[in-house]
């Protein structure tokens, strides 16, 4: 790792599909955090008036949330970021937090898009029967919520987390 490494912390979407070049990717876990699909998606995984449901992070104080860390090209960090600015404009903001990598143990900061409740899309808490609800009959410009959730099932049975 360099002092200037760029890390970004993918938790969703983006450990299966990240849609951009990178040097490395690891299996970390964010400590504090726990992923719930509690935020409205009606640009990707839902429509307006129809939003599907995809993942954020609640902070939970003994929770980890597995997922993985990219590595940024020093050369197109700027380039990179600012796209996933533009993907995860849908109430998520970019912030700073410490990863672990799984393997070895090593600490480093990643950038963690994360969507609170300040939001207009967050939609929060509901009931199990209501999120799968919502998620079946959700369809969107990315496909299907449902396929959001099989895909993000593999990735995550892969980097070997439930």
């Amino acid at each position: 790792m360099t002092a200037r490494a760029t890390w970004v912390f993918g938790y969703g979407s983006l450990i299966w599909r990240p849609s951009f070049a990178f040097v490395e990717r690891r299996p970390v876990d964010l400590a504090g955090y726990a992923r719930r699909f509690w935020q409205g998606s009606t640009d990707h995984r839902g429509v307006p008036g129809a939003p599907g449901r995809v993942v954020t992070l609640a902070a939970e104080p003994n929770a980890v949330c597995a997922g993985a860390a990219f590595r940024l090209h020093d050369d197109d960090r700027e380039t990179v970021l600012r796209g996933l600015d533009h993907r995860e404009r849908g109430g998520y903001e970019r912030i700073t937090r410490t990863v672990v990598d799984r393997e070895t143990g090593a600490c480093f900061e990643a950038q963690v898009f994360l969507a609170g409740p300040e939001n207009e899309e967050y939609l929060g808490e509901a009931s199990t029967d209501a999120i799968a609800r919502q998620i079946g009959a959700a369809r969107g410009p990315s496909g299907t919520n449902a396929d959001y959730v099989f895909e993000l099932e593999r990735a995550l049975d892969e980097l070997g987390a439930r």
